[in-house]
């Protein structure tokens, strides 16, 4: 059912070796390839194909589920509409991603819109990487967008990664915070060559008590270019952080703009941005250690994107 190629893209994008235990969905090629529901997750097509809807029942804890997205297909754009319905006190984690592999000429390319409804006191891990790969000269674009409403006192941990070779992205997240409720996400992108990466956030800190945290982390190699945008909204007493990182190397380009906007007199907001090139002396350090120039910069990036 899995061919060398599948397995690749699976275990780059979802750490599988095969299929996964417990509840998943692998959508290859826009079309359904293999699927298992658990006692507490259930997972339904839409009826034109394009998409599921996953729900969680009420008080699941400890369990996970896969939903990676694969393509190998010349000239094929897929686009999905997934739901996801976490029920009150739920405990789970969700991994996703989607993994291209190009062969030929023909651009290759996916978009995933993800609608999460988190219940009250529900506990989420959203994990996606985007990858791509081939020796194909066919351009390769992963333009996903997540929309995610947390219910009173829910959390709702984000981890999104691009790790390569996707020649066009543009991210979409936004986030409604009710009462007590809590959003972190940690982005990390790498461009290189000519590549080009855009990401747009705004959240809405609605409810009291409400807190959010947005971390990104940018490298940009070559004649890359990446572009971060980044809103909080506070529409009552809350507390929300924005903090951008970015290095740049060779002759990639960046901008940064967090914005914060206070509509109520006890909202708490901050920012934080740096863009600039990897410091000299920690290349010195390295490479007085044995480590060679290449081997230094590439030390160095994987402890930035961590």
């Amino acid at each position: 059912m899995l061919d060398a190629i599948d397995k690749e893209l699976l275990a780059a994008v979802a750490d599988l070796e095969g299929l996964p235990k417990g509840a998943f969905n692998i959508r290859k090629n826009g079309r359904l390839l293999k699927r298992e529901v658990s006692a507490n997750i259930d997972i339904e097509s839409h009826a034109d194909g394009q998409g599921i809807t996953v729900t969680i029942k009420p008080g699941t804890v400890n369990e996970s589920v896969h939903i990676p997205v694969i393509l190998s297909q010349a000239g094929l754009y897929d686009v999905v509409y997934n739901n996801f319905i976490i029920g009150a006190d739920s405990d789970v984690t969700i991994i996703a991603g989607c993994g291209i592999h190009c062969g030929g000429l023909e651009p290759e390319g996916h978009a995933g819109i993800h609608e999460f409804r988190i219940g009250p006191k529900a506990k989420v891990k959203y994990v996606e990487k985007h990858y791509a790969r081939g020796p194909g000269q066919g351009r390769r674009s992963l333009n996903p967008t997540t929309k995610v409403f947390l219910d009173a006192g829910a959390t709702a941990e984000m981890e999104l990664t691009q790790i390569g070779g996707v020649d066009e992205a543009n991210r979409v997240n936004e986030a409604v915070l009710g009462p007590d409720s809590l959003l972190l996400i940690t982005e990390r992108v790498l461009t290189e060559g000519s590549q080009k990466a855009v990401s747009t956030n705004n959240i809405t800190l609605e409810g009291a008590g409400s807190r959010a945290n947005m971390i990104s982390r940018s490298v940009i190699k070559g004649d890359s270019q990446q572009d971060f945008y980044a809103t909080l909204d506070a529409l009552a007493p809350c507390f929300g952080h924005i903090e951008c990182d970015a290095i740049i190397m060779d002759s990639g380009r960046n901008e940064t703009v967090p914005s914060l906007k206070a509509r109520h007199p006890d909202a708490a907001l901050t920012h934080e941005a740096s863009i600039g090139k990897i410091a000299s002396d920690q290349l010195m350090k390295l490479m007085s250690l044995g480590l060679t120039y290449d081997e230094a910069v590439n030390r160095i990036i994987q402890g930035f994107l961590k």
